[in-house]
């Protein structure tokens, strides 16, 4: 973990909060609270909390724990960036669309002065199955259809994403060539998933579009037998993991070199060596 002094101008304190959600709303939320605060006494500029946060379970559970953007998850998040003067990302919450057109996976970036920044709603649905255990997030949530990258308040480009998202690296390229320098990954990854797979998605989104990574995991065990990994992480764009969660709720922090981040991009083209006009998708089958 990185030490408490604030950093210079050129680095960004970021931090990543673990959390064990349950059903219990206001349970949830005043361990985020602790969470974010304590995050913050670090010297953590940009905070970051799970997906689903304020409320992780059942399908019916999900249902009564969903809530509109002026909500009290949301405000309460526009509150203490405003009182600790931080950025949050909001992991994410399930939204109560407006007009009664269902529910979202949704994710909120506010600036340090309370202003709701960019909202990003999660593009691909977890219709899996992993370890014998069905889950089917299209049977309770709609599908966003944007991808969204957000300004930080000192000019950084910050790329939303959502958990299932890692899996997909066409959306995280298309956030480096917007502008991210930095993706939030707010995450309910599975056990089985988090041990074999999260540190590698991570990495290797990170490296390929020489970005850092902000990842924020679920951890143990939620209503409806299903449980998550931990292991939140904080990956710089050489793949490097700067910070890396125990098993347990808490929070990690370090800081983010962005001078670094534009030596590897000078030296190592990626982003500028492509060649889009070579590039084909193939045809539908």
């Amino acid at each position: 973990m990185a030490s408490s002094e604030q950093p210079a101008a050129a680095l960004l304190r970021v931090g990543a909060v673990q959390l064990n959600a349950r059903a219990d709303r206001a349970a949830n939320l005043a361990t985020a609270d602790r969470l974010v605060r304590e995050a913050a006494s670090r010297g953590a500029q940009l905070v970051l909390l799970p997906e689903k946060w304020t409320v992780l379970g059942t399908d019916e559970q999900l249902h009564s724990g969903a809530e509109p953007l002026d909500g009290p998850a949301i405000s309460w998040a526009q509150a203490v960036a405003q009182e600790l003067s931080i950025e949050v990302v909001a992991g994410s919450i399930v939204e109560q669309l407006p007009s009664g057109e269902g529910l979202a996976n949704t994710s909120v970036h506010v600036t340090p002065d309370g202003r709701i920044a960019a909202t990003y709603r999660k593009i691909h649905m977890f219709d899996c199955e992993v370890d014998g255990t069905i889950y089917r997030e299209s049977d309770v949530e709609q599908a966003g259809d944007e991808v969204v990258v957000s300004q930080m308040a000192n000019a950084v480009g910050l790329g939303l994403s959502i958990c299932y998202d890692v899996r997909f690296p066409e959306l995280y390229r298309i956030l480096a060539l917007r502008g991210a320098a930095v993706v939030a990954v707010p995450a309910a990854f599975t056990l089985a998933t988090t041990r074999d797979h999260w540190e590698v998605l991570l990495r290797a989104r990170a490296i390929e579009n020489q970005v850092f990574v902000v990842a924020a995991n679920q951890v143990g065990a939620h209503p409806g037998g299903y449980r998550s990994g931990g292991r939140s992480m904080i990956v710089d764009p050489w793949g490097l993991v700067l910070a890396q969660a125990q098993d347990a709720e808490g929070f990690i922090i370090a800081d983010v070199d962005l001078e670094h981040q534009q030596r590897i991009r000078r030296e190592l083209p990626v982003l500028d060596n492509r060649r889009p006009a070579a590039y084909r998708w193939p045809q539908a089958q």
